[in-house]
Parts: C-alpha cells; structure tokens; sequence
C-alpha cells in the first residue's frame, strides 16, 4: 500500500497543529517545516477544515488549529477521507478494469483482505497515539512543544 501525498500531507498538518495545541498555526509554518509546497498544502488544509478536522481563521492574525482533540482523531477514517483512490489495482475499479482474468481472479481477494486490514490496523490508531513522540517531533520541525 502507497498513500497519495495528498493524505500524506493531510496526516503531516494534524501532526503540526497536535503539537501546538495553544496556538494557530500557518500554511506557511508548515510548510518550511515539512519543506514541501505551501501550494500543495493550500488544497490539504483547505479540504481538512471542510471535513471539520480542523478550524481556520482568514485575515492577518489568522491561521488554522485542531478542531478536535487529538484523541477525537482517528487515522484510519483520515486516510479513508483523503486518500482519492483505494484501488490498489486495476481491477478493483470496475469502470476502468480492462483484466481479462477479473471474473476468476484469487489474487484480487488477497489483495482486498491485505487492503481490509490495512485499514483495520489504522482505524487503532488516534492522533495522540502517534503524537506521543511529541518532544522529538517537535524538534526535528523546529517549533516549541
């Protein structure tokens, strides 16, 4: 299994805003922290505060912040919401799929269960389990615990 960088940086935004639970932060924070695209990161957090993860204030002073405990966020359904395709081949897309051995394919269950339990193993996870490193991510992102 491969996330898009899409739900990759969606998991890295609750990870920052978990770590400064005191405070808004900015796109642009996040950005040179994680040194990736502020442009990639308008659309993620955008798309996080529509699906109520988190809650953004416009304007000068403004910036985004956890709008649920890190507790409350359970990262299996963070992936399920912002991964855009779980179709980890071609035939788990019957619009597209084109393989001639679909009807009788064994491999296309394997791959479904492997896919199941994935996600089953993500859905034990919340954003605090995986922010109880708090002072070593902290660092390495060069922001205040």
């Amino acid at each position: 299994m491969q996330l898009t960088l899409y739900a990759d940086y969606s998991l890295r935004v609750l990870l920052f805003l978990g770590l400064q639970p005191d405070r808004l932060s900015t796109i642009n924070e996040i950005a040179d922290s994680y040194h990736i695209s502020r442009n990639h990161l308008v659309k993620v957090v955008h798309n996080l505060g529509q699906l109520g993860y988190i809650n953004t204030t416009r304007g000068r002073n403004g910036g985004m912040s956890l709008a649920h405990s890190p507790e409350a966020i359970n990262i299996g359904e963070v992936v399920r919401k912002t991964e855009v395709s779980f179709d980890l081949v071609e035939c788990f897309n019957m619009d597209s799929n084109t393989c001639p051995i679909a009807p009788v394919c064994a491999l296309k269950t394997a791959l479904l269960e492997a896919q199941r339990a994935f996600l089953k193993v993500l859905d034990g996870y919340t954003l605090a389990d995986v922010l109880k490193n708090k002072k070593d991510l902290a660092l390495l992102l060069r922001i205040a615990p």
